[in-house]
This record gives structure tokens, sequence and C-alpha cells, in this order.
């Protein structure tokens, strides 16, 4: 993978200016915060592709790796299985998928393309799942095809695979996360 090109001194993400422009002051206003830093934020992202076939060719994991990079914007660690489970032929340390986890500039970056770009590219698209909540602050989410990223070339693309995004959150309770992803434009059901 190149070298990402370097940003530009005091580059700020769109959605964080957002956040610091409005985002902030709605959500003092709606919880009655005291305190600038108990405003709930975002804390990380993480992408997680899980390889079933792996099993049989360990070259799809170095390809979803790349996918994810290209995805990402930063290179992944591969993940390698635990413990031997001999029903689906698994021995323990062999790789079983990619993850990364984004922070600061590039998580910001990933949401805006997320948001704006790849889930109105999904098919039959209702919305996400308001329940998809952990009880601490933090949503989940999976998407069947990761082919809905610009990144990534529908042609070139080996297979379809699927990812689980992890928006983690200071937020101490659902509601709070919730009142806050939806500031960030998060399509929820009604």
């Amino acid at each position: 993978m190149e070298a990402s090109p370097a940003l530009p001194a005091g580059y700020v993400p769109r959605m964080k200016q957002i956040y610091r422009d409005t985002i902030r002051q709605a959500m003092v206003e709606q919880f009655g915060y005291t305190n600038q830093l108990a405003v709930p934020r975002l804390d990380k992202i993480v992408l997680n592709m899980g390889v079933g076939e792996a099993v049989n060719d360990t070259k799809k994991v170095t390809s979803a790796a790349s996918d994810l990079s290209l995805i990402a914007g930063q290179k992944p660690v591969i993940t390698h299985a635990r413990n031997a489970i001999s029903t689906f032929k698994v021995r323990e340390g062999m790789p079983l998928g990619a993850k990364v986890t984004l922070r600061d500039t590039r998580m910001y970056e990933f949401l805006d393309r997320l948001i704006t770009v790849a889930l109105p590219r999904i098919r039959d698209f209702r919305g996400l799942s308001a329940k998809s909540f952990d009880g601490r602050g933090n949503f989940a989410m999976g998407i069947k095809e990761h082919i809905i990223f610009p990144e990534i070339d529908y042609d070139k693309a080996e297979t379809m695979l699927g990812m689980d995004i992890i928006v983690c959150t200071t937020a101490k309770t659902d509601d709070e996360a919730r009142a806050l992803l939806k500031a960030f434009n998060f399509p929820f059901r009604q």
C-alpha cells in the first residue's frame, strides 16, 4: 500500500468540525452537561473482517487484509485462531481474519465516507437498527458486502466479504450514544 499523502497543517476533518461547532452544543442543551469534557464523543471505530473460507485457502486472508487497508487507510492486523476446533477444521494459530482500529483523523474521515457514500450504496437499505447498542454507549453493525466502499474495485474483488463496524463512544448510556450518532446523521430506522 502506498503512503497516504501528508495532510496540510491545521487540517480538521469535516465531521470533527461539525462535532465541535454544532453537535457538542446540542448535546449540552439536550442532556444538561455542566462540563464540556463530560459531553460524549467518538473514541474509536473498529473494523473487523472474518474470513470463513480461510480454512481452505489462507491467501483469502491476505486478500481481505489488503481490501481492509484500502477501506481504512491504514494497515490491518491479521487475527489468528486462539483454539483448535476440529469440527470447523481450524487449527490453533491459523489466520482467520483482519481487523483495524481507527482513531482521530482517520476515524472521522472513515465515518464521513461510511455515512455519506457507503451506506446509501447498500441495496434495499432501510436504515440501521437502533437496538444494536451494548448498554455502555457502543454501537455495532454488520455489512454483508465490502464492495459498497468506493475504494474497492468491483471487478478486482475476488469474493464478497462481510465486515463488522463497531463505533465506540465515551457515552455512559445508550440514549446518549444514540443522540450522538443521530447528530452525526446515522440513518437509524424509525
